[in-house]
């Protein structure tokens, strides 16, 4: 039996060396990379591939916006994110985009390849940093308070987020308003950021 690992990683050398890692293993073979989302979508399409392993941060389209399509075109590929980032939000929108495991970057180099078989048996695997953030510190947005101050956040005014959205735009302004609320910012961009550095969004 040997696990076909599919890597994402827009960073070269981190990518040799999580290939490298892998590849000593036995029982995992790495049939794979990709520096994007948009590459690593276009790869499975020809390829069979038990474990996605990928990084949040990725160019274009984020590692969460990949889990979600991973589940959506290729069900029988489970996904593992790997990332620098220990913060709640990525946690909880990783799970409920689809993520199998949640694993910091700075954990030690065996936890991966044990993680990769947990997954791949289909058990979930987190870091226990990031269940106790998550736990400490609940995401306070509703979706579409998240869904509105992502795009203001990007710079759309309330009525293109309300053409974007098919909301009205005193809908718009409502949600912007409950998020602003929610997180004590005193305007929406401030409010965006804090999301942003939480995960939130």
């Amino acid at each position: 039996m040997t696990i076909r690992v599919f890597l994402v990683e827009d960073q070269a050398m981190v990518l040799d060396a999580l290939a490298a890692l892998l590849e000593r293993e036995s029982d995992i073979s790495v049939v794979g990379t990709a520096t994007d989302a948009e590459s690593a979508i276009a790869a499975l399409a020809d390829i069979e591939v038990d474990v996605l392993l990928t990084d949040i941060e990725l160019p274009g389209a984020s590692g969460l916006d990949l889990t979600a399509q991973i589940g959506r075109q290729f069900p029988h590929s489970r996904t593992i994110l790997l990332t620098t980032f220990a913060r709640s939000g990525y946690l909880e929108r990783a799970m409920r985009q689809g993520a199998r495991a949640y694993l910091l970057k700075d954990a030690p180099a065996h936890e991966l390849a044990a993680a990769v078989r947990r997954v791949y048996r289909g058990e979930r695997v987190v870091d226990p940093e990031l269940v106790t953030a998550s736990w400490l510190e609940p995401n306070p947005l509703s979706e579409r308070e998240r869904q509105c101050l992502r795009l203001a956040g990007d710079g759309l005014s309330n009525r293109q987020i309300a053409e974007r959205v098919h909301l009205s735009e005193g809908t718009v302004r409502n949600y912007l308003s409950a998020a602003l609320s929610k997180l004590d910012a005193a305007n929406r961009t401030a409010a965006a950021r804090l999301a942003r550095q939480k995960g939130w969004i």
